[in-house]
């Protein structure tokens, strides 16, 4: 069984790991255009790829607008979530949200991205999470891991 962690967002990612923990795959959220939203397809197809046949349950980071955030970035952000939430829904598996706050406290780490690349490096060695714009695929990897976790009723 595969689990599968979605970090929504133009800049976020998608990765999985199997029922071990171990690093099965990961990918970026590709965009049709500035303005068009995710390339749900080419996302989909990269996923299921990845998939290879496994069973999967899917979780979708949940999060809400910031104060001083404008009403445009916002409008994207959503049309990137719902795209996120398209993705999840394909998979016809289980699937549930979580909000940042709870996955970051459960894996004691806090909002900078540094940490999360830092974890997921440690926990996710083969995963390719070199460079510092890796955080989306970091996090997707830690929220499957979350999941995995909380799944198997393991303590971190």
């Amino acid at each position: 069984m595969l689990i599968c962690g979605i970090d929504p967002g133009f800049s976020g990612a998608w990765g999985m790991v199997d029922h071990t923990g171990q690093y099965w795959s990961c990918g970026d959220m590709h965009l049709l255009g500035i303005n068009l939203g995710l390339d749900t397809e080419k996302i989909w197809h990269e996923m299921n790829n990845a998939r290879d046949g496994q069973d999967i349950n899917v979780i979708l980071e949940r999060v809400a607008s910031r104060p001083g955030q404008g009403v445009v970035s916002m409008f994207k952000f959503g049309m990137a979530f719902g795209g996120a939430q398209a993705l999840m829904y394909r998979f016809k598996s289980r699937f549930e949200y979580v909000t940042p706050q709870v996955w970051k406290k459960t894996l004691k780490i806090d909002s900078d991205k540094k940490h999360s690349l830092a974890l997921a490096r440690e926990l996710f060695p083969l995963a390719p999470l070199a460079r510092v714009k890796d955080g989306g695929r970091a996090e997707a990897l830690l929220i499957a891991e979350y999941f995995r976790r909380r799944l198997f009723h393991e303590n971190t």
